[in-house]
């Protein structure tokens, strides 16, 4: 693969230790894409949550773990994080990460409609990682990831959104551009090209 030029020698050094992708309204269609970069020699845990109707049991663990070349599940509460794993947030729950990098599990109020919620998630696991988080914000109808992208970015991790116009639903990325202005927007080829040479072996 021919290195872009937006991959600069800078973001070459960054070897973030946890991924975060999210997303909502035509979030499953962009998972797709962009999961199709993961290598069978995964390092870091990656930590998916899109939104999720309350009165209904994810498939989303079971759709991607037929899909990718690593193991897939859903996260569970006090599971301890592990690299090479991808996991999707269930439905029902906020999902967080704990300072010794656990899962955590919790039914506080809605924020921004949602629940589980991006913002809880990247908020708590920028906490976790600091400035070893990467955070990549997709397709959306709502604001929820804004406040957690500009966190993350406050933090020093890496922040990454999807280009407004190549996104199904541009409200959520563009949302997340006003409040932090992100390290890279990107339409997706271009974040998927990135999770490859983000997570390819050194």
């Amino acid at each position: 693969m021919i290195t872009p030029l937006w991959f600069t020698p800078a973001l070459a050094a960054r070897r973030p230790q946890a991924l975060i992708v999210a997303g909502s309204a035509g979030g499953v269609e962009a998972l797709m894409t962009l999961l199709s970069a993961v290598p069978s020699g995964l390092q870091v845990p990656v930590i998916c949550m899109l939104h999720l109707p309350a009165n209904r049991d994810s498939r989303l663990a079971d759709l991607f773990d037929e899909r990718l070349p690593v193991p897939v599940r859903e996260a569970a509460d006090k599971q301890a994080i592990a690299a090479g794993t991808v996991y999707f947030a269930g439905s029902g729950y906020h999902l967080s990460v704990e300072q010794d990098r656990s899962f955590s599990l919790s039914c506080e109020a809605p924020v921004h409609f949602a629940r589980p919620a991006i913002d809880v998630l990247m908020t708590s696991a920028a906490d976790a990682y600091g400035d070893e988080l990467a955070a990549i914000l997709l397709t959306g109808a709502n604001r929820d990831g804004a406040a957690g992208m500009a966190y993350v970015h406050a933090k020093g991790g890496l922040t990454v959104v999807q280009e407004p116009l190549d996104a199904q639903v541009a409200t959520m990325p563009q949302a997340a551009i006003d409040a932090c202005a992100p390290d890279l927007v990107l339409p997706l080829a271009a974040i998927r090209e990135l999770l490859q040479l983000l997570l390819e072996k050194k």
